[in-house]
């Protein structure tokens, strides 16, 4: 088993290199700044009670996300918000989707929802991470310990799915 600190990181630098990745993770979910910024804090918090356990099999970056996926889960059970989010509150502004979202802007928040949905878990997460999180394909990959071109490849075919049933409606 890997000690934490073989990577002669104490935990404020690792706080430092990855406060903001965890910090736009949990936003990308929750899109609530304050309460995005308390997770975050819950999960160092965690993860310097945790070392012992983190044994190296995944990038440090992916360990501390889980973290944060499963205190999040916790503080949703815990209020029963199993709504993460109102639908309107779900989806970026118009005027703030990038390049790549810029052709599902013009659907109706509510259909384009509902066709997100029907997405299998990793196209969903890819595809609200891509646009509410504003996270780069990479960062995605990262998180979700696959590689930016995984990650590229699920959102193009996520859009695919999502104009097609769009275009069905």
């Amino acid at each position: 088993m890997k000690d934490f600190y073989d990577k002669n990181k104490d935990m404020e630098a690792i706080y430092q290199e990855y406060a903001s990745l965890v910090y736009r993770f949990l936003y990308s979910y929750t899109r609530d700044k304050e309460w995005s910024q308390e997770l975050m804090q819950e999960t160092f918090l965690r993860a310097v009670t945790a070392i012992s356990r983190y044994d190296g099999s995944c990038k440090l970056s992916v360990w501390l996300c889980q973290i944060a996926k499963h205190i999040l889960w916790q503080e949703l059970r815990k209020k029963k918000r199993m709504d993460l989010v109102e639908l309107e509150d779900t989806l970026p502004d118009i005027h703030t989707l990038d390049a790549e979202a810029s052709v599902l802007s013009q659907e109706n928040k509510m259909e384009l929802y509902q066709a997100i949905h029907h997405l299998s878990e990793a196209e969903r997460e890819v595809i609200l991470y891509r646009i509410t999180g504003e996270l780069s394909f990479r960062e995605i990959g990262t998180i979700l310990g696959k590689s930016e071109n995984w990650a590229r490849t699920v959102f193009y075919r996520a859009k695919q799915k999502i104009r097609k049933e769009l275009d069905e409606q």
